[in-house]
């Protein structure tokens, strides 16, 4: 019993511990991550406040900071409040202790006392001798052999459950001082996010100062953002248009096989049936049942809408594949910060506003650009004094704005990861590159819930 005892305290030590573990490993991941953010959004920053062009980029870059330092106290908070869990458990785990050792060393001493009363030889011998028969007898020395190993292991429970004490006491002080040495660190942080909303407040008042000026760029930015549009839209309404021109010849010719084939199978049926007045050839009917054959439209695009960019097997593929990627899709870059987002952004304390049709991405000048997922180069060139690649998926299309060269031309087939070019400098003079999701109704998609976090 007393072994199942202890077998059971130890388990269930062991089980709590590995589950705490684990969620602090969770915790720690996070943290390390954000830190690492905010330590490139610093970088950034410094980088940024050198160009006298970008004071709304530092503004963007300041609440992404913001936001990430909210994002590591909150952190910082579940940390702590998990190693509020820790400490409770721990306390309650020692009190139990506590009482099952008090409870083994009453039975121990009880033991003990029965012993020292019966401890002569002549108790033992009355005892084996008065028994009945040679098998009682037997059975009386393997009793004795059993109680004298009973006690021994009633003393390792013993040493077991208070070693076991000792170390979940060390534990629980080393808990408490984590947990203080945690808030000090939180408390470090809550001060430096008051610093960083300070400095926010200090660009507003710089923009403020410099609205007209700013207006005036975002003006620029915004003629080039609808110039590139409209490049793009053209784009897709030729591949469009070109995909309709496939799609028809591929129907015509469905059509004059089959005319060909009815016309074959009359000839044949007249040479071997002269006596009988030949029927006039007949001109194959283009019913709903020969849909497919007429539009080359894969068996898969019958419960979806119809697209001309999906009238081949590889253009539906292509789409699905891109569909259900939806969230996993890899960044097209391998490091860098969002610093503009998608849709339009109001900055705050300021009549400042401005539109995008994708994510803006700060990244060092030269970096590569890679694709997102499988398709074909439909555009490779200027669009608005802009170097651009735009890769078609089935129905879908992204572009890859601010390059400074290209290593892909067009009608090429990519895979995911395939470097389209290199990394350039956008209007406002900053390193990094527009990222944009469009569908072939020329409308653009949030890439965010596309891309998989990172």
């Amino acid at each position: 019993m007393f072994k199942k005892i202890g077998l059971g305290i130890i388990f269930f030590l062991i089980s709590t511990m590995m589950l705490l573990a684990q969620s602090r490993e969770e915790l720690q991941k996070t943290k390390q991550n954000l830190e690492r953010e905010i330590t490139e959004l610093n970088q950034m920053l410094r980088e940024t406040q050198k160009n006298t062009k970008s004071s709304v980029k530092q503004l963007a870059i300041i609440k992404k900071k913001i936001n990430a330092r909210e994002a590591l106290v909150g952190s910082i908070n579940r940390e702590v409040k998990q190693l509020d869990e820790t400490i409770f458990l721990n306390e309650r785990d020692i009190y139990r202790l506590k009482k099952e050792l008090d409870t083994l060393k009453v039975k121990y001493a009880k033991s003990i006392v029965f012993a020292y009363k019966n401890r002569s030889s002549y108790a033992y011998l009355n005892f084996l001798f008065s028994a009945g028969s040679f098998n009682d007898a037997i059975k009386r020395v393997t009793y004795l052999k059993s109680y004298r190993q009973n006690r021994e292991t009633q003393a390792s429970t013993i040493v077991k459950s208070e070693n076991l004490l000792q170390e979940k006491v060390g534990v629980l002080s080393n808990n408490k001082k984590e947990r203080l040495s945690t808030l000090e660190v939180q408390n470090k942080q809550l001060l430096v996010l008051q610093d960083d909303k300070k400095e926010q407040d200090q660009v507003v008042v710089g923009l403020k100062g410099k609205e007209l000026e700013i207006s005036k760029q975002l003006k620029d930015k915004e003629g080039q953002r609808q110039k590139v549009a409209l490049a793009m839209n053209a784009v897709i309404r030729r591949e469009i248009e070109e995909a309709k021109k496939r799609d028809e010849a591929k129907r015509l010719k469905a059509l004059e096989d089959a005319r060909k084939l009815q016309a074959s199978k009359n000839a044949e049926a007249a040479k071997n049936n002269s006596t009988i007045t030949p029927n006039k050839p007949s001109t194959p009917k283009n019913n709903n049942n020969n849909n497919e054959a007429n539009t080359g439209v894969t068996s898969a695009a019958k419960d979806r809408n119809y697209s001309p960019l999906e009238s081949t097997p590889e253009g539906m593929e292509m789409s699905i594949n891109f569909e259900n990627n939806r969230g996993r899709l890899p960044w097209p870059v391998s490091n860098g910060i969002v610093t503009v987002g998608f849709g339009t952004q109001n900055y705050a304390g300021t009549k400042l506003i401005q539109k995008s049709d994708g994510i803006e991405i700060a990244v060092a000048v030269g970096s590569s650009v890679r694709c997102v997922a499988d398709g074909e180069v439909v555009y490779v060139g200027e669009m608005a004094d802009e170097l651009v690649v735009l890769v078609r998926h089935g129905k879908y299309f992204t572009g890859y704005k601010n390059l400074s060269s290209f290593s892909v031309g067009r009608d090429q087939q990519v895979k995911a990861g395939t470097v389209l070019g290199k990394s350039g400098t956008s209007i406002d003079g900053e390193g990094g590159i527009l990222f944009m999701i469009m569908n072939d109704k020329s409308v653009a998609q949030n890439p965010m819930p596309w891309l998989k976090g990172r």
